[in-house]
């Protein structure tokens, strides 16, 4: 299917209206997933032209993909990548771990961007940065495609790895599913049960009662403010 490809129209409104001259682009992945982490990506590119055939990852064939990503991490000004664990997003909910990946990320860069160009609706990363939140950004905005690209090959490369890690846990096929939820996956958890990359906190186990007695409730508070105000009360 054709799609317009990314502009710099988002960032140069921003130069334009706030004055910033270094603008990052964040997205992030594996939100929706029953294990691993949450990643995220910032970005920085400039004005330059973007590779060819750069858009949001999810448009992009896996081989293709791979490709994109090592190009991109050569021309990116600057990127950097941060995670939240399963364990801090079973403490925290998602909204809280989306942000502490985030800032994770941004405060990684060597560079402290002036503006942020947030992919979607809400705004879970908040001061001090300046944020415009686009949605589908990943789409169109080049900074936010890039920072997509990088953190789905990154994060996709991590959970292949775990098939093959001491913790055997090749049985959850995470090399095909990435943590998201899949036949062989939801099979594996009622058969084995959730590892150590399991988000237990995740509605999933309250199917599966041999298991439902790993789940675990939410203790901070900041996290129940966070998600009782319909901002990505996300729970798959």
């Amino acid at each position: 299917m054709p799609y317009e490809p990314p502009t710099h129209t988002v960032e140069r409104s921003l130069r334009a209206t706030t004055g910033a001259k270094i603008v990052a682009g964040v997205d992030e992945v594996g939100r929706g997933a029953w294990a691993g982490p949450v990643t995220v990506c910032a970005a920085v590119t400039g004005l330059r032209r973007a590779p060819e055939g750069l858009t949001d990852s999810k448009l992009i064939t896996p081989k293709r993909r791979t490709t994109l990503a090592a190009e991109l991490e050569g021309w990116v000004t600057a990127y950097a990548l941060g995670d939240a664990s399963p364990q801090e997003i079973d403490e925290l909910g998602m909204t809280a771990a989306l942000r502490l990946a985030a800032v994770r990320a941004l405060e990684g860069l060597p560079v402290r961007p002036d503006a942020v160009i947030l992919d979607g609706k809400h705004d879970y990363l908040g001061g001090p940065w300046q944020v415009r939140t686009v949605i589908k950004g990943d789409q169109s905005c080049i900074a936010v495609a890039a920072a997509s690209v990088i953190a789905k090959v990154r994060r996709d490369a991590f959970m292949a790895e775990l098939e093959t890690s001491a913790g055997d846990y090749a049985a959850y096929a995470f090399g095909a599913n990435a943590g998201y939820p899949s036949p062989v996956h939801k099979a594996a958890l009622e058969e084995l049960g959730p590892t150590p990359h399991h988000r237990l906190s995740w509605s999933y186990l309250d199917a599966m009662p041999r298991w439902r007695h790993l789940k675990k409730v939410r203790l901070s508070a900041e996290a129940v403010a966070l998600e009782s105000g319909g901002q990505l009360g996300f729970d798959f």
